[in-house]
């Protein structure tokens, strides 16, 4: 189009008075203008709502004619701002960012914007936090409301976190401005309103090794759990990188989906689980992990319904590995897809002895011991060995 026809306008709590040149200028000319109700009200001038449930429908609807969308702070951080562009050419939008609450929230404690994880929690699990918490980090995150902040204070003193320093920063930039600040574990506040983020400087337990092989207990399981040695080896040829996509294949407790989804940021796991119990515990420990929203099962017995995931760049067979199943994966993964497959029986080692003489790739035997208890004194305890066969196609 020869001219954006959409102004996407960042707006701080002091209204119109914070707004700049251009944005007035864009806003003044637009024929509709969109936003929450707190926005359209702190401009005080009459506009369309958005819908509930949200939905940019309306504004596309309008397409070709000068519309404004008033947003919070920078839209683009954590905003609509992403929303838009992913549907719209870069040539029909314009942005005017305002401060974000993030720049706001960093310049009221005094710390450097760099070293901060900023997260947007307003519409995501408490849970998403799980990764980031570790001794004297420093947290910024958008939250719901008031009441989000007690939820806040309370899943962190859950998590052992309740040392945590938290500072609730209430409508910062704008005459509203308040902070409150209180230790997670003894939060008794009530009286916070929107808009409202959290700094918080953990405190408390030690945080989630970043190693591959994470403790055992730390995920729920029967029994049928990759254990923590052989999944720090299996992890290591899976080779998780950024935005890589992993299958898991017979996903049991998650456990390996997990540490891939830790080590590599953006990455997402198409796991496969035919057992239900074991399908809903996979999911319940992603969840847990602050994970569940890149983490993704298909309850049925593969192959079925590979055919219909996004390619992987990794694949992953933790048990019932067969010569039809992995027939069928050498079909269906492009070329340049890492494959792990781990075996405790004899058949499936003679299997991967045969596959690995047709398509290469190393074998590697893992047999491990451990010290235990005999009588009086101690002895080694052998673990059943593994074998896994890695291959890149």
């Amino acid at each position: 189009m020869a001219e954006a026809w959409l102004s996407i306008i960042g707006l701080g709590e002091d209204g119109p008075s914070g707004l700049t040149q251009a944005s007035r200028l864009a806003l003044q000319s637009a024929e509709f203008v969109f936003g929450g109700r707190r926005h359209l009200d702190l401009m005080g001038i009459q506009g369309q709502v958005w819908p509930l449930p949200f939905s940019i429908a309306p504004v596309l609807a309008l397409r070709g004619k000068r519309v404004a969308v008033l947003a919070s702070g920078d839209p683009f951080w954590h905003g609509v701002g992403g929303t838009f562009a992913s549907v719209l050419e870069p040539g029909e939008y314009r942005s005017f960012p305002a401060a974000s609450s993030f720049s706001l929230a960093c310049a009221a404690m005094g710390w450097r914007i760099e070293d901060i994880i900023c997260l947007g929690l307003h519409a995501a699990p408490l849970t998403q936090l799980r990764p980031m918490l570790t001794r004297g980090q420093r947290i910024i995150c958008l939250l719901r409301d008031g009441q989000a902040v007690g939820e806040l204070a309370a899943y962190l003193t859950q998590s052992g976190f309740g040392p945590s320093q938290i500072t609730a920063l209430q409508a910062l930039g704008g005459p509203r401005e308040k902070h409150f600040s209180f230790q997670a574990d003894c939060f008794e506040i009530t009286d916070i309103s929107a808009p409202v983020c959290a700094a918080v400087t953990v405190r408390g337990a030690l945080g989630l090794p970043t190693s591959n092989g994470i403790d055992d207990a730390l995920f729920e399981h029967d029994g049928q759990i990759t254990k923590r040695w052989t999944r720090a080896v299996t992890l290591s040829a899976l080779a998780p990188r950024v935005g890589d996509i992993l299958w898991d294949i017979g996903a049991g407790s998650g456990s390996v989906s997990i540490e891939f989804l830790l080590c590599a940021a953006a990455s997402q796991s198409h796991a496969v689980e035919s057992d239900p119990s074991r399908a809903a515990r996979a999911i319940s420990n992603a969840e847990a992990f602050g994970l569940g929203h890149r983490f993704h099962l298909s309850q049925v017995r593969a192959p079925e319904g590979l055919a219909n995931l996004p390619r992987p760049d990794a694949v992953f067979i933790g048990g019932g590995a067969s010569d039809a199943l992995l027939s069928a994966l050498w079909r269906l993964i492009p070329t340049g897809t890492r494959l792990v497959a781990n075996a405790v029986t004899l058949e499936n080692e003679a299997l991967f002895i045969a596959l690995q003489a047709r398509h290469g790739g190393t074998l590697l035997r893992i047999d491990l011991s451990q010290a235990t208890s005999l009588g009086t004194k101690r002895g080694w305890q052998a673990m059943r060995p593994i074998v896994q066969w890695s291959v890149t196609k």
